[in-house]
């Protein structure tokens, strides 16, 4: 069921209060913006609660556990997967060392894994790790100047030794978006396991764990405006038979052995403001996959312009160097770019005195601005998610002068 109409993009943007601030945001790939049923939400639940744990044995903390359960329900419908194989904790980056942690009881010498040449180290130091242990890791480099991946490079990697290929669904440094389906088919194909950083994907268009054919997916519910968590899904016949360190008392295969400690209930209670605020973009009634697919769908249409404009205006501007992508084709709206005479830092801070407000650095994306030539002062990168205007945009490209 759907209400009469979505929010238009005015009406979304009053949902921000860190808008009304008059300045243009255009770091959202470092985090996004919090709508306000989700602080409220947040406020909400350490009024009432405290910090209350989730215990059967009295009111509150049986009404905690029912918010844990809601949460890695919604989490599911976000991942178009199954609760049972969903973990929520403090980062994505977290999960990602844990399940490192049991692959380094599962692997040794004579195995390989793979990362790509896009990583954020989330989804690279953790596999550098298994090398205490022996396994080799290499690297499948993007090629240049585009920075995109081609199978061919990942097919002269691919052996019957490889174990695992790390890659991400978009550069969180320079927007690059890999055909993951086809990524996938070629691992599995090679009797391999694959995981998928989805983090900085996410906020531009919903993962579906079921389309995508990995094995591991992550993603940032911070980076899809809501508070400071991570979440996982596993593929659910591997789930059961993962080794990760886990507390004595839990079930082999659990996903809570994954979690590891107390969860952070308030900001389970914020994320699923978040996904309130998500159904009602989509302009349903209920949360549902198909809420959230039309949420998706409705970010796409919103984010398009703004990213076209940002691209083409980078590309025209004289003094900027635009590096990935030159054009708006196998992209989102994050664009890495340097300006002659500046250094990235330079460049940001001149920005941010003119009320807009883009990053420096490297952003822990190291593989690629090596690659390029750019570590570790990196780039300068402007964000943009389904809030950012057309105005932002001028305003960036008017700073620059």
């Amino acid at each position: 069921m759907t209400t009469a109409a979505v929010p238009s993009q005015a009406d979304l943007r009053a949902q921000f209060p860190q808008l009304q601030s008059g300045r243009a945001y255009l770091d959202n790939a470092a985090g996004g913006l919090i709508p306000v049923r989700a602080i409220q939400a947040v406020t909400e639940h350490l009024t009432r609660y405290g910090a209350t744990n989730a215990m059967p044995g009295h009111r509150p903390g049986a009404e905690i556990l029912a918010l844990k359960v809601r949460a890695r329900e919604a989490t599911a419908l976000f991942m178009n997967a199954r609760p049972e194989d969903v973990a929520l904790a403090q980062s994505a980056t977290a999960l990602t060392f844990r399940l490192a942690a049991a692959f380094a009881r599962l692997w040794g010498e004579g195995d390989e894994v793979i990362l790509s040449g896009l990583e954020h180290e989330s989804n690279a130091s953790p596999w550098r790790e298994l090398e205490r242990q022996g396994v080799t890791v290499r690297v499948w480099h993007a090629r240049q100047p585009d920075m995109t991946m081609h199978p061919d490079d990942l097919a002269a990697l691919l052996s019957p030794r490889t174990r695992l290929v790390a890659v991400t669904a978009a550069s969180n440094a320079l927007g690059v978006t890999p055909d993951i389906p086809a990524i996938t088919a070629q691992v599995r194909a090679a009797g391999a396991w694959s995981i998928v950083d989805a983090v900085h994907a996410a906020p531009h268009a919903f993962p579906d764990v079921q389309a995508w054919g990995a094995d591991f997916v992550t993603f940032s519910p911070y980076k899809v405006w809501a508070p400071h968590l991570g979440a996982m899904w596993l593929r659910p016949e591997l789930r059961a038979t993962l080794p990760w360190p886990k507390l004595e008392f839990v079930p082999q295969g659990d996903i809570t052995g994954i979690e590891h400690g107390t969860p952070q209930f308030e900001l389970l209670a914020g994320w699923l403001g978040t996904l309130d605020y998500l159904r009602d973009l989509g302009g349903h009634a209920e949360l549902t996959r198909a809420a959230l697919e039309a949420a998706s769908g409705r970010i796409h249409e919103l984010e398009a312009p703004v990213m076209t404009r940002l691209v083409e205006g980078l590309l025209a501007h004289d003094l900027v160097t635009v590096y990935g992508p030159q054009d708006t084709q196998g992209r989102v709206g994050t664009v890495a770019f340097r300006v002659a005479g500046e250094t990235p830092e330079q460049t940001a801070l001149r920005l941010t005195a003119a009320g807009v407000d883009v990053a420096a650095g490297h952003f822990y994306a190291a593989q690629p601005l090596k690659d390029l030539g750019l570590y570790p002062q990196g780039v300068v990168r402007a964000s943009i998610a389904h809030y950012t205007t057309l105005d932002d945009i001028e305003r960036l490209l008017a700073a620059l002068g």
